[in-house]
């Protein structure tokens, strides 16, 4: 069948019209399209924020649990003056205590400024920074045992510390006279008082 001039004519409208229908549904599918994927991303950006919100929720949960669990145990350091402020005046009191309660020679004592301390058998300690305080002991004794006695009443307290270093001598005047005893050795130590603080807490103040 051959088209005239005139069908093409009457033609011509109708498929204008169809090329328009086709056009505006081009259009239209590609904006739903687009909205589709608008969603989709919007959908997805929505569900990070919701798992972000999840994880900050559970890991609060679990940093509160943790602290719940530790509190005590840090109060009661902060208590027994291992974390925060030297204590340097109790330390003095306590040898002073030791001295009188077990009749020792006399001590000399003398308590450098303090000063950070990394010693290498500790790991990560987070924010904390640890301090020491050296201690000079000069220590007139009967014998040993005076040293040890001493050793042991400052392990007994609750402020750790470490000795550094402990040399001993024998004085000059070793005899014995049962009814005037008298020194017969001297000890000479070094003691590293420990101190944690966490500077965060410094600064706040």
């Amino acid at each position: 069948m051959t088209l005239t001039q005139q069908d093409w004519r009457r033609l011509r409208l109708p498929m204008l019209s169809l090329g328009l229908a086709l056009v505006l549904i081009g259009l239209l599918v590609s904006f739903a399209d687009r909205y589709r994927l608008e969603n989709e991303q919007a959908m997805q950006t929505q569900q990070n924020m919701l798992n972000q919100a999840r994880q900050k929720y559970q890991s609060s949960g679990i940093e509160k649990d943790t602290i719940v669990q530790y509190l005590p145990k840090y109060n009661e350091l902060i208590y027994n003056g291992f974390v925060g402020e030297e204590r340097r005046i109790e330390w003095i009191e306590t040898l002073r205590q030791i001295h009188a309660q077990h009749k020792l020679f006399s001590i000399d004592y003398k308590i450098n400024l303090q000063e950070d301390y990394k010693p290498t058998f500790l790991g990560n300690l987070g924010n904390f920074i640890l301090h020491r305080s050296i201690m000079r002991l000069d220590l007139d004794m009967l014998h040993e045992g005076d040293l040890l006695t001493l050793l042991d009443e400052l392990h007994a307290q609750p402020t750790p510390f470490i000795v550094r270093d402990c040399e001993l001598k024998r004085t000059t005047n070793a005899a014995i006279n049962l009814n005037n005893l008298s020194a017969n050795l001297k000890a000479s130590c070094e003691i590293d008082w420990l101190t944690l603080r966490d500077p965060q807490l410094a600064v706040t103040k």
